[in-house]
């Protein structure tokens, strides 16, 4: 891409004697597959997925559509093989590490379905769809060839729809728009918390929030709109941060929600202090995967720590967090509260939601017992 200054990564495959090199691009990081073998219309699904499963990728020379079919039948016989694999379990967190790497083999078996893009974004293959909108508004401008996944090409699709259309926010009246790579907030438990949770008396002499990691600015959005006058929202990846700005704009928010590159606290105090951290104690394995996994829960331990230094005196700080990582037997209640009390500050209510995702009601799924307990909570937090 052009707006990469590193030196990016080659993709090679051969053709006899003659070895063909093209930029390599990947979102998530990958590396190039190191085995390419070129692929048409004639290869079969079987093939195809014994070819991925052996580490060898397929650069597609046929039809698009037909490309898109034969990786619909390999994640198909993908899901076979995690089923059986499977069942549901309560042997937590055994059962939980296992569906991680399932996942991680799917995505990396469906991942060597190549797609070939000439220079500004162009897929030169017959029936594919014009995506240069969608793969600037991510990767920029293209002025060279190169090779991605068919199925982060679909992915980053997806997202720009996302994008395009935004989702629905019953506490805003209104739509949030997330960008690719920022966590979309289609799980509306932990906003409608936000938005009715009892705002603290302090709030009266000091109008003003912090919202800490706030991603596609949806719970700034959602203070803003309770009447709060000054807003300050902080995150530290470049995409969430553009995204934010943007829907503040959109919402007309301009004026009381200020936007900041910061790594948790903006500099100074407030009577209220929101944050939403990823709630599962994890290695993410991609950027999108930051909103949900929390390696060593550094950035939960990292608000609880840092929140009594930033509150000012009788203001609450509102930690929103699912409790899943305590039904998998990842994080324990009592860890948690410790936390709080280690960090100097009290518990002072909490109000609870419960799921309504799909996953909660999936009894397939291996995690469905923990999925099936979770709730989600807004701790309200004071100084002790």
């Amino acid at each position: 891409m052009s707006n990469d200054k590193t030196e990016p990564a080659e993709l090679v495959w051969h053709a006899g004697d003659i070895a063909y090199r093209v930029v390599w691009h990947s979102e998530a990081g990958v590396p190039p597959p190191r085995r390419v073998v070129v692929a048409d219309d004639t290869l079969t699904a079987d093939t195809a997925y014994r070819f991925a499963c052996e580490g060898t990728a397929m650069l597609w020379r046929g039809d698009f559509q037909n490309a898109r079919q034969l990786l619909q039948a390999m994640a198909r016989r993908a899901d076979k093989r995690i089923r059986a694999g499977g069942k549901s379990s309560a042997d937590y967190p055994e059962a939980f590490h296992r569906k991680r790497m399932a996942q991680a083999q799917r995505a990396r078996v469906l991942g060597m379905l190549l797609i070939p893009f000439e220079a500004g974004h162009v897929i030169p293959l017959r029936r594919a769809p014009d995506v240069r909108e969608a793969c600037e508004a991510v990767h920029g401008l293209a002025d060279v060839p190169y090779v991605t996944s068919l199925r982060e090409l679909l992915g980053l699709i997806g997202a720009h729809e996302w994008r395009r259309r935004g989702v629905d926010i019953p506490a805003l009246g209104a739509r949030i728009h997330p960008h690719y790579g920022v966590f979309s907030p289609v799980r509306g438990e932990y906003v409608a918390l936000v938005a009715d949770a009892p705002l603290p008396k302090a709030i009266a002499d000091n109008n003003l929030a912090f919202d800490i990691g706030t991603g596609t600015g949806v719970l700034a959005a959602v203070l803003a709109k309770r009447g709060i006058k000054h807003v300050l929202a902080t995150d530290q990846d470049a995409r969430a941060l553009a995204c934010a700005r943007e829907n503040v704009e959109r919402l007309g928010l301009g004026r009381q929600i200020e936007v900041l590159q910061d790594d948790l606290f903006p500099i100074g105090q407030a009577p209220l202090i929101v944050c939403n951290p990823p709630w599962v104690p994890g290695k993410p394995s991609s950027a999108l995967e930051y909103a949900v996994y929390d390696p060593e829960s550094r950035m939960l331990r990292g608000f609880l720590g840092g929140l009594s230094a930033h509150l000012v005196p009788g203001g609450e700080g509102w930690l929103i967090l699912s409790d899943l990582a305590e039904h998998l037997k990842l994080r324990s209640r009592e860890t948690l509260l410790a936390w709080v009390d280690q960090a100097g500050l009290r518990v002072l209510g909490r109000l609870d939601a419960r799921p309504t995702h799909a996953k909660a009601t999936d009894s397939d799924d291996p995690l469905h017992a923990a999925r099936a307990a979770e709730v989600t909570s807004l701790w309200r937090l004071g100084r002790a």
